[in-house]
């Protein structure tokens, strides 16, 4: 068994109106990896290539170490996008029987025990679900496959604080088992808080950012004032009328003078300057 559950390797994807030119991360086994980035980073496109629905131009995908879309990588993955993939007429209580035949670890007692648990009615059909239900529902189906590898595509959209918290404690309980990982792709970066071990930041098709999540927090600071910005050291520089805000590193801190407000950086406040800062990019 590998440490790696998945490698991407100089990916390149060139498409109209967007492109990755270059782009390499692995995910580590025992590890929830966050992906974060404004609407048209990338986020969705990495996950769909992962997935083998997207053929690259170039680089190398593999999954399990498997060429990413082959059978055996797909059967250890599970998939919660943010609205459920089942026909909105099926009922929820026949959902299990229907999928069943497709998964060879299907556990029926393990959907059963999630859909109690984060309150899916079953007497209901899946397109009579609430939003929130519904990602329930897609996330109690993925954890019945037992998947290894677990990838969330925006699943916190538009859900309150009470079913986000539900998510992440079911994604904690399901990393017990230090031989499995997670991919996490939200927007919304406080549901990566206490959960993510690693952040990957996109911007424009391109790794703006990685690291430790609190390594990240860390590293950079948020540099607000008046009038004309200084000269370099700053980056994704935004302006409001008179005022400005960017981001600089924290070890730089120091060169500011006192007219310049120093706070500590958020990671919407990296996502947001860091995409900023790679708008316009081009390969």
């Amino acid at each position: 068994m590998t440490d790696e559950i998945a490698r991407i390797d100089r990916l390149c994807i060139r498409r109209a109106g967007f492109e990755i030119p270059d782009m390499s991360f692995t995910i580590p086994r025992g590890s929830v990896v966050g992906m974060v980035g404004p609407n048209g980073a990338g986020k969705t496109t990495v996950i769909r290539t992962l997935l083998g629905l997207i053929v690259p131009d170039s680089g190398d995908v593999r999954v399990f170490d498997r060429p990413a879309g082959s059978p055996d990588a797909l059967a250890r993955i599970g998939i919660v996008l943010d609205q459920p993939t089942a026909a909105p007429e099926w009922r929820v209580d026949t959902l299990g029987r229907r999928l069943a035949p497709f998964y060879a670890d299907w556990d029926a007692q393990h959907l059963n025990s999630m859909l109690d648990r984060l309150s899916v009615p079953r007497s209901q059909r899946v397109g009579e679900l609430s939003r929130g239900q519904g990602v329930k529902l897609t996330l109690a189906t993925a954890l019945a496959q037992h998947p290894e590898l677990l990838i969330l595509d925006e699943p916190s959209s538009g859900l309150d604080p009470a079913s986000r918290r539900e998510i992440g404690d079911v994604i904690r309980e399901f990393m017990v088992d230090p031989t499995r990982a997670v991919l996490f792709s939200t927007h919304i970066t406080t549901d990566l808080d206490g959960l993510a071990d690693e952040l990957i930041m996109l911007a424009n098709g391109r790794i703006a950012h990685r690291g430790a999540l609190p390594d990240i927090t860390e590293e950079f600071a948020l540099a607000r004032g008046t009038g004309t910005p200084p000269i370099g050291n700053l980056l994704g520089l935004q302006r409001l009328g008179e005022q400005w805000s960017a981001l600089i590193r924290t070890v730089d801190s120091a060169g500011f003078g006192p007219d310049i407000v120093i706070d500590t950086a958020s990671i919407d406040d990296i996502v947001i300057h860091l995409g900023a800062e790679y708008e316009g990019v081009s390969a």
